[in-house]
């Protein structure tokens, strides 16, 4: 994989794109108004409702660039689409370890990650020492914690 593309699954990508919407069409256009009516009432300096205002543009003009920029750049996977039992990107991987505790990860893109939800980055030591990988196969994970050993049980893409 070319760790200069953004690797984004179609859900990712939806994320993104609510987000520059909600920014762009909701958010800014309020932000705008305010810092108006609020620059028609004089004084800059001293008027907090304007230099909120400002800083909330600049914030949000900031993440808009960052948004379009990683929209762009996106390298679309659908899971849907990929097949095979190798560990891929988007693949959904489960995984035990040497007491026979099973974890669920699912390889996405880095603007998508949750690990919470099982969600990790592809770039993430533990996708990085997953992919390419296949059922059975004993994986070798280094975590800042120290190494740990598991074994594939399933992949899945969905």
């Amino acid at each position: 994989m070319d760790n200069n593309k953004n690797y984004i699954t179609p859900e990712g990508l939806t994320k993104l794109k609510d987000e520059y919407h909600q920014l762009m069409h909701v958010e800014r256009p309020k932000v705008v108004e305010v810092v108006a009516w609020a620059a028609s009432n004089g004084d800059r300096s001293e008027n907090a409702d304007y230099q909120y205002g400002k800083r909330r543009l600049r914030e949000i003009d900031r993440r808009v660039h960052f948004l379009t920029k990683r929209i762009e750049d996106a390298e679309v996977v659908d899971p849907k689409l990929m097949k095979g039992g190798t560990v891929l990107f988007s693949a959904t991987v489960t995984v035990s370890d040497e007491d026979g505790e099973e974890q669920v990860y699912q390889i996405v893109g880095e603007d998508e990650l949750d690990p919470k939800r099982g969600k990790i980055s592809w770039k993430s030591p533990v996708a990085k020492a997953l992919l390419g990988k296949k059922v059975g196969e004993e994986v070798r994970i280094v975590k800042p914690a120290g190494e740990e050993f598991v074994t594939i049980e399933n992949i899945e893409y969905k």
